[in-house]
């Protein structure tokens, strides 16, 4: 959608004309979002169904094309087998992208002989709402691979960030999931309800940080306050490195959030369509604010 949106002829592949049709919902689906919300125009939005491209042949689909995003299922065997097939099938320009969140150009590159055209390229869902886009290098990716693919990103609006070395969960995930295990240990430790944890961070500190990063909320307050805090507060938050106990139990009794109803909520059709229908609406407020900021 957004490559669309962006001008660009879209080629998407799939193993099904089922799995096609349902990808092409999808991104009729995210459009009305953006039009609903002001992050699209109606004329741009009447030319993307013509710049989309359906196959479920990888040769058809890669024949002529420069920039390549591979969103196949978290497994490295399937990833190596993707890659080298795409490496097999596309020109000598193109650049291979993968949207992974999970593994490293370094433990993709090795399945194609164009080493330093593999890049990781890990868009934020929902993608069409966020401007981020980490971009991890290899140790082979060539400088001319890197700028070309954060040139790209940035001609579409989006907001690339160069890692400057690989890092297993990248930036983002590292910090999001850092949160997550204070979260459930506030919970387990019986201090606060999973519904009390999430109303602080929604009415404190995840609003702040929605305009304001971390290095600048605490460069606000002084480093030497921080400090402080930090003694008083590092011993005691969560470290361990193993699965929570209250995670596990949830994975047990399938309760795995939305897909199956329940998890720490009850998930009604009614009370998913209200959350995301939620989340959209302030991160386009969020957004509009951003680029007029």
């Amino acid at each position: 959608l957004n490559f669309a949106l962006g001008g660009y002829d879209v080629y998407l592949n799939d193993t099904t004309d089922e799995s096609l049709e349902k990808a092409l919902e999808s991104v009729g689906t995210s459009l009305e979002t953006m039009l609903n919300v002001g992050l699209a125009d109606e004329a741009s939005a009447v030319a993307v169904p013509g710049r989309i491209h359906t196959s479920t042949s990888m040769e058809e689909t890669v024949a002529d094309v420069d920039f390549v995003v591979e969103a196949v299922f978290e497994d490295m065997d399937v990833k190596h087998e993707v890659f080298a097939r795409l490496d097999e099938l596309s020109p000598e320009r193109t650049i291979l992208s993968s949207n992974t969140s999970s593994f490293m150009s370094s433990q993709l590159a090795p399945a194609t002989k164009r080493p330093d055209k593999v890049v990781v390229a890990n868009w934020w869902n929902p993608p069409y709402l966020l401007p981020l886009v980490e971009i991890v290098r290899g140790a082979q990716t060539s400088d001319h691979t890197i700028d070309t693919t954060a040139g790209l990103f940035t001609k579409l609006g989006k907001q690339p960030v160069v890692l400057q070395k690989e890092s297993v969960g990248f930036i983002g995930n590292r910090m999001q999931f850092a949160l997550l295990r204070e979260a459930i240990s506030v919970v387990e430790q019986g201090i606060a309800t999973a519904e009390d944890v999430d109303l602080v961070v929604t009415s404190s500190f995840g609003r702040r940080l929605a305009v304001a990063g971390p290095f600048e909320v605490f460069d606000l307050a002084g480093w030497d306050t921080i400090s402080h805090i930090i003694d008083q507060l590092f011993p005691l938050i969560e470290s361990s490195p193993d699965s929570p106990a209250l995670i596990k139990d949830k994975v047990d009794k399938a309760e795995f959030g939305v897909k199956s109803g329940k998890g720490f909520y009850n998930w009604s059709d009614d009370a998913v369509a209200e959350l995301r229908g939620r989340v959209g609406r302030a991160l386009a407020a969020i957004d509009r604010l951003s680029r007029e900021g």
